[in-house]
C-alpha cells in the first residue's frame, strides 16, 4: 500500500515538475512572439482552464452512474495527458489517463471501464468537431490540401457519431453476441442520453477551446479571425489521433502551425504560435493535476483527524 501512494505521489510529482518547468522557461525566456497582451493571454489560460472543466463533465456521463470518477480526477487527468504530450509519443499519453483516473478518490472504475469511456470519448471528441471543422473548411482561405484536411475531420467526425449511436444496438445483434467482447462492451455502455450530453459537454469544451485561441491570437496580434482559431483547433486535434507520431505536443503545435501558413500566416509566426498554444494548454493542465493533488490531500487529513 506504501508503495502503490509513493507512486502515485511520484507520478503527480512529475506531472507538477513538468509543467512548471514549461511555464518557468516561458517566464524566463518570453513567449515565442514577443510583445504579447499579459491580460489577453491570461484570459485565454482561464478559458482553457474552462474547457478542460467541460471535458471532464462530458467524460465523466460515459461511465456507469455508479461508477463515475470525481470531475477533478477526470479533469487532472487530462491535464497529466497533455503535460506528458511535452515527451511522450503520440497515443502514449492515454495510459497517463488511465492511471490518473484509477487513483479517483471516490470511486474506483475498472481499468476496463476507463478504457472503453476513453474509446467512446475518441468517438465523441470527433463528433463533436464537425461543425467547427464544416465551417473552417467553407470560410478559411486555405490551399487545397489544408481544407482538405478539414473535410476529412468532418467526415471522420460524422462516422464517429454514427458508431457512438448505432453501438448499444450493434452488441446486441445475434451472431455479435457470440463474442465474448460484446458482452464486455455491453457491461461498460453508456445509455444514449448520456451519449448525447456528452456530446454537448465536449462540444462547448471545444468551441472554448477555439475561444482561447482566438484570444491568444489576438493576443499575439496576428489575427482577429474567429475562424483561424477553429482551423487550427480542428488540424491539430486531429493530428492528436495518430497511432505512432512524435511526442503529442510537438505533433499538434507543428499540425496547427501548417494550416495556420496554408492560410498565409508567415512561417516563424504560425510556430511560435503553435508553440504558445501548447504552452497554455499544458499550463492549464498542470492546474488541474494540482488541484487533483490538493483535493487528494484534503481527504487524507479530514481521514487523519478523525482518527
Amino acid at each position: 500500500m506504501r508503495l502503490k501512494h509513493l507512486l502515485n505521489g511520484l507520478g503527480v510529482l512529475f506531472a507538477l515538475v513538468v509543467g512548471g518547468l514549461a511555464i518557468r522557461h516561458f517566464a524566463v525566456n518570453g513567449w515565442p512572439i514577443h510583445h504579447a497582451n499579459v491580460w489577453l493571454v491570461l484570459l485565454a489560460a482561464e478559458i482553457f482552464l474552462a474547457a478542460y472543466a467541460f471535458k471532464a463533465w462530458g467524460w465523466q456521463r460515459l461511465f456507469r452512474s455508479e461508477k463515475r470518477p470525481a470531475m477533478v480526477t477526470l479533469a487532472a487527468a487530462g491535464g497529466a495527458a497533455s503535460v506528458g504530450g511535452i515527451a511522450l509519443p503520440g497515443r502514449f499519453d492515454e495510459l497517463l489517463r488511465i492511471a490518473v483516473v484509477r487513483r479517483c478518490r471516490r470511486t474506483r472504475a475498472s481499468i476496463g471501464a476507463v478504457a472503453f469511456s476513453l474509446f467512446l470519448l475518441g468517438l465523441i471528441d470527433s463528433a463533436a468537431l464537425v461543425p467547427l471543422a464544416s465551417v473552417a473548411a467553407g470560410v478559411v482561405d486555405v490551399s487545397g490540401a489544408g481544407r482538405a484536411a478539414l473535410i476529412v475531420v468532418a467526415v471522420a467526425g460524422v462516422g464517429a457519431a454514427g458508431v457512438v449511436l448505432a453501438l448499444p444496438r450493434l452488441v446486441r445483434i445475434g451472431f455479435v453476441t457470440r463474442f465474448r467482447i460484446a458482452g464486455w462492451m455491453r457491461e461498460h455502455a453508456t445509455a444514449p442520453r448520456d451519449a448525447i450530453v456528452a456530446w454537448a459537454a465536449v462540444a462547448v469544451s471545444w468551441s472554448l477551446r477555439a475561444l482561447a485561441l482566438f484570444v491568444l491570437l489576438h493576443a499575439l496580434s496576428l489575427s482577429t479571425s474567429f475562424v483561424l482559431a477553429l482551423a487550427f483547433l480542428c488540424v491539430s486535434s486531429a493530428s492528436a489521433v495518430l497511432p505512432i507520431a512524435p511526442a503529442g505536443a510537438v505533433t499538434q503545435a507543428g499540425a496547427g502551425a501548417a494550416i495556420l501558413v496554408a492560410a498565409g500566416m508567415h512561417p516563424d509566426q504560425a510556430l511560435a504560435f503553435g508553440v504558445a498554444a501548447q504552452a497554455l494548454v499544458i499550463a492549464a493542465g498542470a492546474v488541474c493535476v494540482a488541484a487533483m493533488a490538493a483535493w487528494h490531500a484534503h481527504g487524507r487529513v479530514r481521514v487523519a483527524l478523525v482518527r
